[in-house]
């Protein structure tokens, strides 16, 4: 699918029905098809606020996701489509529009908590869509975020919710909060500042530590704390009232010029700032893998458990290297096909070959598997590439023997021809056998192409001729009884250097089976090595990120409290001053 993303309208993915969760196989068949990472992008807010409009212009449409025209919530669940990223090439471009949070119309509000949860957990950028200004009010309207440690777990089994929580900043999705029908102008003390710095103003704390103080504070520190970057915009009115029932109809000279150039540097800023989605070590997730967590997520919520980042990630760590096995091994099959000509003249030249196609194999599985627990697949893969390996052994022993036996009975066939018409049955037959045998046995020992087997199928055949030999040397009377025990003695110390040979031969084939065996475990540690240095040194970097942005989160705190101190410092002082400066009464004495 991804060479020609072709999806004309958007499909629900997740339904929202009668109270329950629940995946829609038509949305995970589309997402299966794509293996390109994508750029999930989802928008959360109210009902009937617009979050519709915006993702329709992300996908570069007018129409799609449904945009309704009455008071009345549209979306039900949570809606995808898929389409080619604009600027970022071989990307695919996610985009998840949201129900409507807060629809009285349902009565029954128990998932909207959910979907924002799930709209966190699926995107790597998430658009919170709003009415208005940052007041009180939307910030109440934003509990949502004050519910999410209630909602989702970083580790499977976190000793305390407030340490699992400082843990989301290292995997939520930058923060985006879009503005609709913004009608005042953006300056604060008599100074004009941007959506950005009005967005940071609006979330400082206020001192105190009293309920109200709390309950002021709470939906700030949560989105200060657990999403890495966080990013305004406002968008005037788009028309005039009338007009907006029909706005996915209007074209742009018809909409209000200043509400058309805030909605193209939104889409601007999104294409080129949404990152790939990833999951813990940097892992690109593609179309199957946001199946896969989709699909993890809704089972642990209908089973009642909370989704888990680290539960998700192992078990679609399960399902990748499991697959990233057998596609390796399938890798290995085929090349091994590709470039063994059986038999091989030796088996060396068929533990090179092997050699060449093992290490492809592990390089396959090194580069697609993840949080691989023990090296357990890792394991499993090198239990059945030796399993592999001896397949193909086994073929090239049976392809040799094949070969050398078709090659006896073409070169031995007339001599045996000759025995049966009593050609050496007559005196001095013996030594005229032995010659010819001799002269026939150097012409197959010069054929070319024999393999593994050729003396051991040789010494088979001689040693199933050896009667008739027997019997021609008994009954040749131009021999003496000296003579003949001279040869039988002759005979049996050629058999025995022959069996000699043969054992040593299998002694040296075990050998070179026994050094491959360690060539590969070395190649396997030599790989994995250098894999767990990389991830060691990416998990450094993230972790230097996530403290990094901690930091930066509690110095900005520090200087707020520091600064709203000085200011009521100086409020302090120019009270004290005036009433030093203040003229005192003068006494009258009488």
């Amino acid at each position: 699918m991804d060479s020609e993303l072709q999806m004309p309208a958007p499909v629900c993915l997740i339904k929202n029905a009668e109270g329950k969760l629940m995946t829609n196989e038509e949305a995970l068949r589309i997402l299966s098809t794509i293996s390109q990472p994508v750029v999930v992008v989802a928008i959360v807010g109210l009902y009937r606020t617009g979050k519709s409009y915006l993702m329709n212009k992300l996908a570069g449409k007018k129409k799609g996701f449904s945009l309704g025209a009455s008071v009345q919530s549209h979306t039900k669940g949570i809606w995808m489509w898929c389409v080619p990223h604009p600027i970022k090439p071989k990307h695919t471009l996610v985009l998840l529009d949201t129900e409507g949070l807060g629809d009285v119309e349902k009565g029954d509000n128990q998932n909207d908590s959910w979907i924002f949860a799930l709209a966190i957990l699926l995107s790597s950028t998430f658009v919170y869509n709003s009415m208005g200004t940052i007041n009180q009010q939307a910030m109440d309207q934003l509990h949502y975020v004050t519910e999410l440690t209630d909602r989702i777990r970083a580790k499977s089994s976190p000793e305390q919710n407030e340490e699992d929580s400082a843990e989301f900043i290292s995997f939520f999705p930058d923060f985006v909060w879009t503005l609709r029908d913004f009608a005042l102008e953006l300056n604060i003390d008599g100074k004009s500042v941007s959506a950005d710095e009005y967005l940071m103003n609006s979330l400082k704390l206020v001192p105190g530590t009293g309920h109200k103080e709390k309950n002021f504070n709470l939906p700030r520190i949560c989105i200060r704390k657990f999403f890495p970057k966080k990013k305004c915009f406002i968008f005037d009115r788009p028309a005039h009232r009338k007009k907006l029932c029909k706005l996915e109809t209007l074209h742009d000279d018809e909409l209000d010029s200043e509400f058309v150039k805030q909605v193209a540097e939104f889409c601007s800023y999104i294409f080129k700032h949404s990152k790939t989605k990833t999951i813990s070590g940097g892992i690109q997730v593609n179309g199957p893998r946001l199946q896969n967590l989709v699909l993890t997520y809704i089972n642990a919520i209908s089973s009642g458990d909370l989704p888990c980042m680290e539960n998700a990630v192992l078990a679609l760590a399960q399902i990748e290297n499991s697959a990233a096995v057998q596609k390796a091994i399938a890798h290995y099959v085929q090349q091994m096909n590709q470039k063994v000509q059986l038999p091989t003249d030796t088996l060396q030249d068929l533990l090179d070959l092997h050699r060449v196609c093992e290490k492809e194999a592990i390089e396959f599985f090194i580069k697609t598997s993840f949080k691989d627990i023990n090296q357990t697949f890792q394991k499993e893969l090198a239990a059945q590439l030796e399993k592999k390996r001896d397949e193909f052994c086994t073929k090239n022993i049976k392809a040799s023997a094949d070969r050398c036996s078709a090659l006896i009975q073409e070169i031995f066939s007339p001599l045996e021809e000759e025995v049966k018409q009593g050609t050496y049955s007559k005196p001095g037959g013996y030594r005229f056998f032995i010659q010819q045998l001799h002269e026939l046995k150097k012409k197959y020992q010069k054929e070319p192409g024999k393999g593994v087997q050729a003396e051991e199928i040789l010494q088979q055949y001689l040693q199933s001729k050896q009667n008739v030999s027997d019997a021609l040397l008994q009954t040749d009377q131009t021999l003496s009884e000296k003579e003949k025990e001279i040869e039988v003695e002759r005979v049996k110390a050629e058999a025995a250097q022959a069996s000699a040979k043969m054992l040593e031969e299998m002694q040296r084939k075990n050998q070179q089976m026994i050094e491959q065996s360690e060539r590969s475990h070395q190649e396997h540690v030599k790989q994995l090595t250098k894999k767990m240095e990389r991830e060691r040194k990416e998990l450094v970097e993230q972790q230097e990120r996530t403290i990094a942005l901690k930091l930066q989160e509690q110095a900005r705190i520090l200087k707020e409290g520091f600064q709203s101190e000085s200011r009521q410092l100086h409020n302090e002082i120019q009270n004290l001053q005036k009433k030093l400066s203040a003229p005192k009464p003068l006494c009258v004495i009488s």
